[in-house]
């Protein structure tokens, strides 16, 4: 099944009328921990290793598939739509078939002048929150076994 992609509006209502549906953040656990949708889980795909540099985080794959299973709808997101894209692909190519990329992602997608082209959860206006406890990278990579 392809990836399909929707709004931050649109993966809302994906998250309420699909049972069981979880919306999986992507980016750094210091960008989580400044906001993200609620009721959302951290398992960053990607660590930041300085200006411009990226390295793919080891274990992404094993983590997801040990605390979600690959028939379950995943509602994926960063911060603009790119990372969580590659999360897709990846989760994909491991056998995840009800994968949903959330264009504009938390922070909105922008244009090369910085113009917001397509609003993000946040901008969106949908259910935000900062609490960490049980949805941290730390406490998944626990909950995972590592």
């Amino acid at each position: 099944m392809p990836i399909r992609e929707q709004k931050p509006s649109d993966a809302h209502q994906t998250l309420k009328g699909t049972p069981g549906a979880i919306y999986l953040d992507v980016r750094t656990e210091a960008e989580f921990a400044q906001g993200h949708a609620a009721g959302a889980i951290n398992v960053p795909v990607v660590f930041i290793k300085g200006p411009g540099q990226m390295q793919l985080n080891p274990d992404f794959v094993e983590i997801v598939e040990k605390i979600l299973p690959r028939t379950q709808t995943i509602v994926i997101g960063c911060q603009s739509g790119g990372r969580s894209r590659r999360a897709c692909e990846i989760l994909e190519e491991s056998g995840y078939s009800e994968l949903v990329n959330v264009i504009g992602g938390y922070g909105g997608l922008r244009d090369q002048t910085g113009n917001v082209v397509v609003p993000g959860w946040r901008e969106a206006g949908l259910p935000v929150s900062s609490e960490l406890e049980d949805a941290s990278y730390a406490s998944i990579r626990k909950r995972a076994g590592l």
